[in-house]
């Protein structure tokens, strides 16, 4: 016998608003404007320009100051009774703008300025080759080979039998070389390399080898690899036995080609700009915050249609049209007050985490010392603003300030502790500074190892290991010391 029985459950899920609202605050400034054309694009009801203050006679200056909700849309839920046009089974069908994606829906992305990819600019160049159907094939099959530094590091082995098994085409290693000459023949200049020293010979190549210069560089690459890369200089100058200028000359030759052919192109790589969301000034010995213009749109209700839905109160009740109008003009109304409510409610989130960490890190924004910079993780601002830590994620990851040093995206302040002889905590950005000022004065024909530069800094005060001295080395993209040896 079946038995019924009932259980209270508790859960929590987010609203339309909310989900709204949080689409909101990760993108910048830059991308803001974007979203906001395409809100006014889909809604007519939401329009550009300041709010425009109510006339009614019954409402008091006090109402007005007292609910900004209620300011930004001219009409109130509560004066015409919805159920008089639709019934429940109408308010539960449709679906708002900002309800959130549904199954068919995707999440919103902001727009990207187009881009070119790599294997498009190498396709493009592939059209002015006089290939046969054959050779057309494998060179296709080449550029897809292509990663995003430029290279081909697929063995020509297996393309061989990627062609044999995907497209039935029998070739040979020797034949798909031959095509890979073409290739590599296209810009930008070492594209389709196997490996750094191929990629660094095809650009020397395009050089003019009668200049002695590029000549011996040329041989170092070929020939003196190996030295190269671990900059036995003296050995290379012994063997081709050449003065110190000519080396120097032939090193700096190599030193500015480009290790990473495809880096300025490809699939992933996209155009950006770092636009700052926040304004930072010193006046008379204060700071002042500002938002960024774009962050502070002027938007609206649209008057006619809160004009329209009003003259719906004065028709016929029992009209299906009617209810189909009023149901849409109900719909882009909401829309356009949450939509409003949003931005309002971003604005003044950025403001509180942006003055939170103003006030945390104030010693930096006065002198613009990043050695003053105090260690400082996503759970102090949070717990200073009294928000969640994935609210202050969204708006340190993808935000940033304007200040008069310069532009900083706000991640730039959070970073970890690193114990001191003092017992007080140094911030890693500022031992990394320490790190990179000991690098750049010490002796270039004797770089310091790691474990050197860790005794340095404990001898400053910082209490690091080894390990963490190369973490380091390695974020500020400096070498080891064999690689910093220089003549």
């Amino acid at each position: 016998m079946q038995k019924l029985s009932f259980q209270q459950q508790l859960s929590q899920k987010l609203s339309p608003q909310q989900i709204q609202f949080i689409k909101l605050l990760q993108i910048p400034a830059a991308e803001l404007e974007s979203r906001i054309e395409e809100e006014l694009e889909i809604n007519p009801a939401l329009e550009e320009g300041k709010e425009e203050q109510t006339d009614d006679k019954e409402t008091s200056d006090d109402e007005q100051s007292d609910s900004d909700s209620d300011s930004e849309d001219d009409y109130n839920d509560d004066e015409l009774n919805l159920e008089d046009y639709i019934g429940d089974e109408d308010i539960a069908g449709y679906k708002m703008q900002g309800d959130g994606p549904s199954q068919d829906e995707d999440e919103f992305e902001s727009p990207l300025a187009g881009t070119t990819s790599l294997s498009e600019i190498l396709m493009n160049q592939l059209g002015f080759l006089r290939l046969n159907e054959h050779q057309q094939k494998i060179a296709e099959q080449l550029i897809g080979s292509v990663d995003e530094d430029g290279y081909i590091r697929r063995n020509l082995d297996l393309i061989v039998d990627d062609l044999a098994f995907s497209q039935n085409i029998e070739t040979t290693t020797e034949e798909i070389e031959e095509v890979l000459y073409r290739i590599q023949e296209f810009d930008p200049a070492g594209i389709g390399a196997r490996d750094l020293q191929e990629c660094l010979l095809i650009q020397l190549e395009r050089k003019d080898m009668d200049e002695p210069d590029v000549l011996l560089a040329h041989h170092i690459i070929k020939d003196c690899f190996e030295e190269f890369t671990k900059k036995h200089y003296d050995k290379i100058q012994k063997k081709y036995d050449v003065d110190d200028a000519s080396i120097k000359s032939a090193i700096n030759i190599i030193t500015k080609l480009n290790p990473k052919p495809g880096g300025n192109s490809g699939d992933d790589i996209k155009t950006q700009y770092l636009l700052p969301d926040f304004i930072l000034q010193s006046n008379n010995g204060e700071l002042e915050l500002s938002l960024n213009s774009k962050n502070a749109p002027d938007l609206r209700v649209s008057r006619n249609y809160t004009e329209m839905f009003q003259t719906y109160d004065k028709s016929a009740k029992n009209d299906k049209k009617l209810k189909e109008a009023v149901t849409f003009v109900k719909q882009k109304l909401d829309a356009a007050k949450w939509f409003i409510e949003a931005i309002k409610q971003r604005q003044q989130t950025l403001l509180r985490t942006m003055h939170a960490i103003l006030e945390f890190q104030k010693e930096f924004f006065f002198e613009g010392d990043e050695t003053h910079l105090k260690p400082m993780i996503l759970k102090d601002i949070a717990d200073m603003v009294g928000m969640d830590i994935s609210t202050i994620s969204r708006v340190a990851n993808s935000k940033a300030v304007q200040t008069e040093f310069g532009i900083y995206p706000l991640k730039y302040f959070f970073s970890e502790g690193i114990a001191t002889d003092s017992g007080e905590d140094a911030s890693s950005r500022e031992v990394k500074h320490i790190l990179k000022e000991i690098i750049d004065g010490e002796e270039k024909k004797k770089p310091l190892s790691d474990e050197k530069l860790e005794k340095e800094l404990n001898k400053r005060g910082y209490n690091i290991a080894r390990r963490t001295v190369a973490k380091y080395r390695e974020q500020l993209n400096i070498p080891v010391a064999r690689l910093r040896k220089e003549l």
